[in-house]
């Protein structure tokens, strides 16, 4: 362990475990005193604006088997360890060729330096509302494998947000891998996400996921926002009311006023109103259906 002190940040001790096991038994020891960091593009930023101001630090970069993106085909289903950086997401051809949804939000993620450092566990674990990666992993219905001193679980990502910057994660769990199953043929996803300017946080971001059958019918459709409400959300209501009809125009209006009334945005936002973004949000599910549409029929 070294004991650091700087100007910028708060006063620290960090701890670095060369196994899962040392990394969970130290974070037991310590309890609340105790984060992770990996990339910290958002922990150490947190320090230094003395929002968080942990005792000891956990680098985990040195743990083998935690970075890596791995393809099951007999099951159809991706593993993403939880040190995978978003570059990597970005640069892999399985993901783009199999995920483009996946693909398509690490392009949108930050700037490049950002993406070098920041991890998918690490974007997910900060919880913000506003992440970019967790809707599209929302809609591809994503689960995440946590291990702790009671073991190992797999549970799905809708249940691991409970608000801003929180998370299931008890004092001596760490998020080692993320798992989706690859979408059913006639699928087409889009990300969407508007922000401030490029590269910054997400005013709103959208992820949308839809399958066609005969007909154009919706065999299955999935929507996520996020920056709308206190964790990223998948908006049920408005999913169901596509399933077994045909998709038009009609039935795309209907849809993105359903999800205008099911998300709940913050009047604190400084940048925009509640009532903008509830448009905004209706704007956003309509361009992603079509844009749908247009993927799966090229």
């Amino acid at each position: 362990m070294l004991a650091l002190t700087t100007r910028v940040l708060p006063e620290f001790t960090l701890a670095i475990p060369g196994t899962l096991e040392e990394a969970v038994s130290f974070l037991a020891q310590h309890r609340d005193e105790a984060s992770i960091i990996a990339g910290g593009t958002d922990l150490l930023i947190q320090m230094k604006r003395r929002i968080r101001k942990e005792r000891f630090l956990v680098h985990i970069k040195k743990i083998s088997g935690l970075n890596h993106i791995q393809y099951d085909d007999k099951n159809r289903i991706l593993k993403i360890g939880a040190l995978t950086t978003i570059n990597q997401i970005e640069k892999s051809p399985l993901i783009r060729d199999k995920f483009p949804l996946l693909w398509e939000a690490a392009q949108d993620f930050g700037s490049v330096q950002i993406r070098n450092l920041a991890t998918l566990g690490g974007n997910l674990c900060n919880a913000s509302p506003a992440a970019d990666m967790a809707p599209p992993l929302l809609v591809l219905d994503g689960k995440v494998k946590i291990v702790s001193s009671k073991g190992e679980k797999i549970i799905p990502l809708e249940q691991f947000f409970i608000g801003p910057g929180k998370t299931i994660l008890e004092h001596d769990d760490i998020l080692t891998e993320v798992l989706v199953e690859e979408p059913p043929p006639r699928t087409g996803t889009v990300f969407l996400k508007l922000a401030k300017v490029k590269n910054d946080s997400a005013k709103i971001n959208l992820a949308l996921k839809l399958t066609l059958g005969e007909n154009d019918v919706c065999k299955n459709l999935g929507i996520a926002l996020g920056a709308v409400a206190p964790t990223p959300i998948r908006v049920r209501k408005a999913e169901k009311k596509l399933i077994n009809k045909k998709v038009c125009e009609e039935s795309i209006k209907k849809i993105a006023d359903i999800s205008a009334r099911e998300i709940s945005p913050s009047a604190r936002e400084r940048h925009s109103t509640v009532e903008y973004r509830k448009e905004v949000s209706k704007v956003l599910v309509k361009r992603g259906i079509k844009t749908c549409l247009r993927r799966i029929k090229q």
